[in-house]
C-alpha cells in the first residue's frame, strides 16, 4: 500500500483548495457602478467572458447585475469600476381591526372607483401570487434577489420566511374573500427584500427601476432605514421615479413617538410620506385596581390576541420559579435573546402570558418568527421597573376604544437638512388584517398605512388618469384632515379623507410651509404655494388671519378669485423672533376657506440630530470593512471611539475625519487597524464648524 508523503499531502491539499475555489459555484450581485453603466457591462463581458451580465440600471441609479463566480467578482471589484456598495441590513421591512373595517373606514361604500387599469407595483419581500384574494389581481413582477421573474414570498426551505409583501399588497388590492382599498388594481411585485425581510440599498434602487420600466403607474415601498436625510441614495432614487411619473408612496417607519425618527426614503421630498393612524380599534391594557395602575401593551405580530377572563398573576423573570403555577404572566427585560426564544420559553416554564420590558425609554414594536401559544406584549422601561417592585399585583385584562389617534410606534418629522414636515399624511395602520401566505395575519405599522394611502392612489389614478405624480400628491394634501390634539410634525396634513379628494374643485400645491431654522434675532420667511380651480366655476378663497403669537407673526394676502381652471401663485410671509421662542418647535395650520396648511418653524431651541445610522460591516468582494454614517451639518470632526460594553473601558479610537461635509461619510478600514473579534459600544462625536456637538452610541460587531 503506498502512503503519502508530507510534501505530497501539502501539494495535494492545495491543488484540491485550488480547485475548490476554480469551481465555487456562481452567485448573483447588484454592483452601483462609475461611469456608463452599458460601458462598463461591456467591458466586463470582454475582460470575463464568463461572466454573465443580467441586468443593466440607468434610469434610478447607474448599476449592473452579473452573475459570476466569487473570485471573479473578488477581481471585478479591485478594477475601480465599481463604487462603494452598501450592506445587506440597510433596509428592514417595516411592520390588530380587520382589513374589511379598515377599508370602509376611509373608502365610502358607494365609491365608483376600484382602481381598474391602474398598475401598482409592490417593492417588498414578494407576493404569494398563489393566494385566493391575490391570484386574480396579481399580474408579475421580479425578483431582484434571485434575479429571476419569480417574486415569490421567502420560503423556511429558503431561510427566515417572509410574509410582509404579502400583507401589503393584500390591502393595496385583495380582491376574494377580502376586499383591497382598490380591487380590480394591477399588482406586480418585486421582491428587494429576502430572507427575514433585510435587504440593501442596490437592491431597492434596482428594484425601483425595474418597476418604472415595467411602466408603473403607483410604486409601495413598506420599507425603510433609520437615517433622517434627505439626500440618501434610495431617497434620491424615488424622487427620480417621480419624475419619470409614477406616483410613489412610502411608510414613514416605526421608531416614534420622538421627533427626527422619520428614516429615507420617506425623507424624499416628491414622494408621498405616510405615518400610521387608529382605525376603530379595541385596544387591550392591563389594570391593577389597587394602584389604579394601567399598564399599555403592545402587542408582538405572530403572537395570539390578548383575550383573558381571569385575572393574571405577576411574575418578575428575576425571581419567578422555572415551573409558573396557572394564570401567570411572566415579565422579562428587553436583551440580546429573540423574542420568538423568549416566548417559547415562557410558555414551556407554564406562562400564561409575556410582557417584554423595553431596555430604553419608550415602547418597541416587535415580531414572533414561529408560531406560539401565549399571548405576547411589549411594555414601557417604567411599567417593567413597576412590575418588578410589585411583584404578584394581579393584572385585570381590559380594553379602550380608540379611533383617530397617531400610533405611537409611528415615525415623526421633521428631516433634517430640509427641516421638511414628515410624514405628509397619515392612514390606518394599527392591528390591520390582511393576506399572508397561507391565510390571514394581523400587523402594526405605518407599512400597513402606506398600502392604504397606495390603494386610494389607484383609485384617484382611475378618476384622473391624467393627473400627474405631484397633481395626485397635492389633490391628497389639500383634502386630508388633521387629527385633532396633534401636531403637523405628527401627522402632517392629517388623515386621508378620499370622498374629499374625489369631490374637491381646489388643488393647492406646496401646502406645507417649511419656514426652517431661523438664527437670527429676526428674520422674515417666505413660502410660495400654487392654488388651482380646477371646477368649471370662479371661485373665491380667503385666508383667516391666524392668532398672532410675539415669536412668530404672519402677513397673508387678501382674498382672490380664480377662473375657471385658472392656477395663481401666492406668497405667504411670516416674521420670527428666535429670542422670544418659548418651545423648539412652532407648529400648526394656517385656514384657507376650509383646507388646513401645516406650517413648522424650527426656533434655536430646537436641537436636530447631527449625525445617525452608522453602518459596519465587512464586505467579501475587497475583504475589508466599511462604515458609513449621515452628518447633518459640515463638521469640524467627526471621531468614532470603541468601548468594551460590559466594563465602558476604552479600546481604540476606529475613526477620526477633519473637515466633514454634511451627506454621507463612509471609509474602509483593514482587518489590522481593528480590536479583535467581538462586540463594541461605538461612540460617535461630531463637531460641527457653528460650534456645537454632538454624541451618539451603538453598538458594532467585528467578525476577524
Amino acid at each position: 500500500m503506498y502512503t503519502l508523503s508530507l510534501k505530497e499531502c501539502t501539494y495535494m491539499i492545495l491543488l484540491l483548495l485550488m480547485l475548490i475555489s476554480a469551481f465555487q459555484d456562481p452567485v448573483s450581485v447588484i454592483m452601483e457602478v462609475e461611469g456608463d453603466p452599458h460601458q462598463v457591462a461591456e467591458q466586463i463581458e470582454a475582460d470575463h467572458p464568463r461572466v454573465e451580465i443580467l441586468a443593466v440600471y440607468d434610469t434610478i441609479f447607474n448599476g449592473i447585475a452579473i452573475k459570476a463566480e466569487p473570485r471573479t467578482l473578488t477581481q471585478i471589484e479591485k478594477t475601480g469600476l465599481v463604487k462603494q456598495n452598501y450592506p445587506v441590513t440597510t433596509y428592514q421591512a417595516t411592520k390588530t381591526e380587520s382589513l374589511n373595517q379598515s377599508v370602509p373606514f376611509i373608502v365610502p361604500e358607494d365609491t365608483p372607483y376600484t382602481g381598474k387599469g391602474v398598475k401598482v407595483g409592490v417593492i417588498d419581500t414578494g407576493i404569494d401570487y398563489t393566494h385566493p384574494d391575490l391570484q386574480k389581481n396579481y399580474q408579475g413582477g421580479f425578483d431582484l434577489v434571485d434575479f429571476d421573474k419569480d417574486p415569490m414570498e421567502t420560503t423556511p426551505e429558503q431561510g427566515i420566511p417572509t410574509t410582509h409583501g404579502s400583507h401589503v399588497a393584500g390591502i393595496i388590492a385583495a380582491n376574494g374573500r377580502m376586499k383591497g382599498v382598490a380591487p380590480d388594481a394591477q399588482i406586480f411585485g418585486y421582491r428587494a427584500l429576502g430572507p427575514g425581510g433585510s435587504g440593501s440599498s442596490v437592491q431597492v434602487m434596482a428594484a425601483i427601476e425595474q418597476a418604472v420600466k415595467d411602466g408603473m403607474d403607483v410604486l409601495n415601498l413598506s420599507l425603510g432605514n433609520t437615517i433622517n436625510g434627505p439626500d440618501w441614495p434610495t431617497s434620491v432614487a424615488v424622487n427620480r421615479a417621480t419624475e419619470q411619473g409614477v406616483t410613489v408612496v412610502i411608510a414613514g417607519g416605526n421608531t416614534g413617538p420622538d421627533p427626527w425618527t422619520i428614516g429615507s426614503p420617506a425623507t424624499a421630498e416628491s414622494v408621498i410620506s405616510v405615518g400610521a393612524s387608529t382605525p376603530p380599534t379595541e385596544v387591550p391594557y392591563l389594570y391593577e385596581p389597587f394602584f389604579r395602575k394601567k399598564i399599555e401593551l403592545l402587542p408582538l405580530q405572530g403572537a395570539p390576541a390578548w383575550s383573558f377572563e381571569r385575572d393574571l398573576q405577576v411574575a418578575h423573570n428575576d425571581t419567578a420559579p422555572k415551573e409558573l403555577a396557572a394564570d401567570h404572566v411572566l415579565v422579562v427585560d428587553r436583551g440580546e435573546t429573540p423574542f420568538t426564544e423568549l416566548a417559547k420559553e415562557a410558555e414551556a416554564r407554564g406562562a400564561t402570558a409575556l410582557l417584554i420590558a423595553n431596555n430604553e425609554d419608550g415602547i418597541f414594536q416587535g415580531a414572533l418568527e414561529q408560531a406560539v401559544n401565549i399571548p405576547v406584549a411589549a411594555i414601557t422601561k417604567e411599567a417593567g421597573a413597576w412590575l418588578k417592585q410589585e411583584k404578584g399585583v394581579l393584572l385585570q385584562m381590559e380594553t379602550s376604544q380608540v379611533v383617530d389617534t397617531i400610533a405611537d410606534f409611528s415615525s415623526r418629522g421633521p428631516v433634517t437638512v430640509t427641516w421638511s414636515i414628515k410624514p405628509e399624511i397619515v392612514a390606518p395602520g394599527a392591528n390591520i388584517l390582511s393576506t399572508v401566505p397561507g391565510g390571514y395575519a394581523s400587523y402594526n405599522g405605518t407599512s400597513m398605512a402606506a398600502p392604504h394611502i397606495a390603494g386610494v392612489v389607484a383609485l384617484i389614478k382611475e378618476a384622473h388618469p391624467d393627473w400627474t405624480p405631484a397633481q395626485i400628491k397635492a389633490a391628497l394634501l389639500t383634502t386630508a384632515d388633521p387629527l385633532e390634539g396633534f401636531l403637523p410634525t405628527e401627522q402632517g396634513a392629517g388623515k386621508v379623507d378620499l370622498q374629499e379628494v374625489l369631490a374637491t374643485d381646489t388643488i393647492i400645491y406646496h401646502s406645507l410651509y417649511n419656514i426652517g431654522r431661523k438664527n437670527p434675532v429676526l428674520d422674515r420667511s417666505e413660502h410660495t404655494i400654487v392654488v388651482e380651480n380646477i371646477s368649471d366655476q370662479p371661485k373665491t378663497y380667503t385666508f383667516e388671519q391666524p392668532y398672532q403669537q410675539q415669536a412668530i407673526r404672519f402677513y397673508l394676502p387678501k382674498s382672490f378669485t380664480l377662473k375657471p381652471y385658472e392656477k395663481k401663485e401666492i406668497t405667504l410671509e411670516a416674521t420670527v423672533k428666535n429670542h422670544l421662542a418659548e418651545e423648539a418647535f412652532i407648529q400648526g395650520y394656517l385656514l384657507l376657506n376650509d383646507y388646513k396648511l401645516p406650517y413648522l418653524w424650527l426656533t434655536e431651541k430646537a436641537e436636530a440630530p447631527m449625525a445617525m445610522g452608522l453602518e459596519f460591516y465587512f464586505e467579501l468582494l475587497d475583504g475589508d470593512y466599511h462604515y458609513q454614517l449621515y452628518v447633518v451639518e459640515d463638521a469640524s470632526d467627526v471621531t468614532i471611539d470603541l468601548y468594551k460594553p460590559d466594563t465602558y473601558e476604552f479600546v481604540q479610537t476606529m475613526v477620526e475625519r477633519k473637515d466633514v461635509p454634511k451627506g454621507v461619510l463612509k471609509g474602509v478600514l483593514n482587518g489590522n487597524e481593528l480590536p479583535e473579534a467581538g462586540t463594541y459600544i461605538a461612540n460617535i462625536s461630531v463637531s460641527a464648524e457653528s460650534g456645537e456637538s454632538f454624541q451618539y452610541q451603538t453598538m458594532i460587531m467585528v467578525e476577524k
